[in-house]
């Protein structure tokens, strides 16, 4: 008896839980498309620091993370991130970094990684993922081309 009752309480409590969880509010995160304004959010979220950089007609906000992977995130003067990018030991949690993208991500990604050595490519109409590397040293980048802001190069989001 006293077995069932853990076990009863057990259940509870993860059910509770999942009902937290599905009723918490979702966070905004300057994941790809998303808005600038949650960059601090994405540094918390990922135990970062974060430094930016102003350049010509955009912002790169560079979020060191834990791991020693760099997670950068580029942003329009309008506030929105048109694209990021990602180096290091480490693949960064793409969930947080693509955003809306990632469930596109997973569905092409899924079996394309059968050696020890990563190489993937997602060119949709909206958006570009190009990912590559092998234990300890991975780098990527995924992007709007329409959002790209007038005069930016592919050539500086890395």
């Amino acid at each position: 008896m006293p077995g069932q009752l853990i076990d009863d309480v057990r259940l509870m409590m993860a059910s509770a839980m999942m009902l937290y969880l599905a009723l918490m509010p979702n966070r905004a995160h300057a994941a790809l498309g998303g808005p600038e304004s949650a960059v601090t959010d994405d540094a918390s979220a990922l135990h970062g620091s974060i430094k930016s950089t102003e350049r010509t007609n955009y912002r790169v906000h560079e979020i060191q993370l834990s791991s020693g992977t760099v997670l950068r995130e580029f942003a329009d003067t309008g506030g929105r991130v048109f694209a990021v990018a990602w180096s290091g030991p480490r693949i960064p949690n793409l969930r947080q970094a693509l955003g809306q993208y990632f469930d596109a991500y997973a569905s092409v990604a899924r079996g394309k990684h059968a050696g020890g050595r990563t190489h993937l490519e997602i060119r949709q109409d909206d958006w570009v993922m190009q990912s590559s590397g092998h234990m300890r040293a991975f780098q990527g980048r995924a992007y709007l081309p329409q959002a790209l802001p007038a005069g930016v190069s592919l050539d500086e989001i890395h």
